[in-house]
């Protein structure tokens, strides 16, 4: 280590050769000699020692020996800067690969406590995850994710959070105690994207738990995707009750045949009464908020809740048979009745 500059000679020795050759011949340094300079500077690079002290080592080493040309001067301290910066992009490209790497295997539950520290996040505590999917799916990489993440650390002053693109979807795991990660997050996907929507899972400890809470968000979006929901936003703690139905497909099937199948013996098929029964379950019976969501008469919607009463014998006026119907509904566009077959 030279005392005058801090930089070790090994990383200066290669310089001084090309100084003396350049004052000895006038000649300016070869391919060669500008090669081995670049090893030089990413040598310098690795061992984390600053490009302006290296700079500073160039120039006082020049002065001191008062060798070689200007022209060898510069062009040598332009081939440690390449070197230098050349590793400094490929320390970058490293970090963004094991970055990837550890997002996959956190998703699917193979991360590890260690590795997680190292992205900042602590696996012992509780986490939740959100999900934004946008109307085109995200490439892994997009500048979003890491615009996202930026903003919510500056605005919780937490290194606890983590903002990824995955599987074309923007996903977002944070402490379960910042409750108002989720909300932020949301903020700023509704800034960057003209079409979006949200899923947010609930809270889970441990490692597997980030993995549950983002199947949880992504499950919310699906879901909320087949039943034709309107909300941008949507809860997976809401849409407990879907999972519980889906897991018993042959009950739900059976609930749908028996209660809505007769309606596709009505004038126009079952989808216009479908649309009816969902409108009014939306308006909490509200006739004239449902014809108004739908764009008919109060007259329409009485007429036709009366036929769904005389083909199903089941009527949303009454409250038991209110919930079979409600969750009818629900079960088929879970099944994406009618437009697929029950089988």
């Amino acid at each position: 280590m030279s005392e005058a500059t801090g930089v070790p000679a090994d990383l200066l020795g290669g310089f001084l050769s090309v100084l003396a050759a350049s004052a000895a011949t006038g000649r300016l340094p070869g391919r060669a000699d500008m090669d081995g300079l670049r090893e030089s500077g990413a040598l310098a690079a690795e061992r984390g020692i600053p490009l302006r002290v290296l700079a500073d080592a160039c120039l006082h080493a020049a002065e001191m020996t008062a060798g070689g040309s200007f022209g060898a001067v510069r062009r040598g301290i332009a081939a440690y800067i390449d070197g230098y910066e050349e590793a400094q992009r490929a320390a970058v490209r490293r970090e963004e690969e094991a970055r990837r790497l550890f997002i996959d295997d956190l998703l699917q539950g193979r991360a590890d406590a260690e590795r997680a520290e190292h992205f900042g996040l602590r696996l012992a505590g509780a986490y939740a995850v959100s999900v934004a999917k946008p109307g085109t799916p995200l490439e892994a990489g997009d500048p979003l994710a890491g615009k996202i993440e930026q903003a919510l650390v500056a605005r919780f002053g937490s290194h606890n959070i983590l903002v990824a693109v995955r599987d074309g979807l923007l996903v977002c795991a944070f402490p379960a105690g910042l409750t108002a990660a989720s909300g932020e997050f949301t903020h700023h996907v509704r800034a960057a994207l003209t079409t979006w929507r949200v899923g947010i899972g609930r809270p889970h400890q441990g490692p597997g738990g980030i993995v549950t809470s983002y199947r949880e968000a992504a499950g919310a979006i699906d879901l909320g995707e087949r039943l034709g929901l309107r909300a941008q936003v949507l809860k997976a703690a809401d849409l407990l009750v879907f999972p519980v139905l889906l897991r018993d497909r042959d009950a739900i099937v059976d609930l749908v045949s028996t209660v809505l199948g007769p309606l596709t013996s009505a004038r126009g098929g079952p989808e216009p009464l479908l649309e009816t029964l969902e409108a009014i379950f939306a308006a909490q019976g509200n006739h004239t908020a449902a014809a108004r969501g739908l764009g008919v008469s109060t007259r329409a919607i009485t007429y036709r809740l009366e036929r769904i009463r005389r083909l199903t014998g089941f009527s949303p006026s009454d409250p038991t048979q209110r919930f079979t119907l409600e969750t009818a509904v629900l079960g088929a566009r879970l099944l994406e009745w009618p437009a697929h077959p029950l089988n």
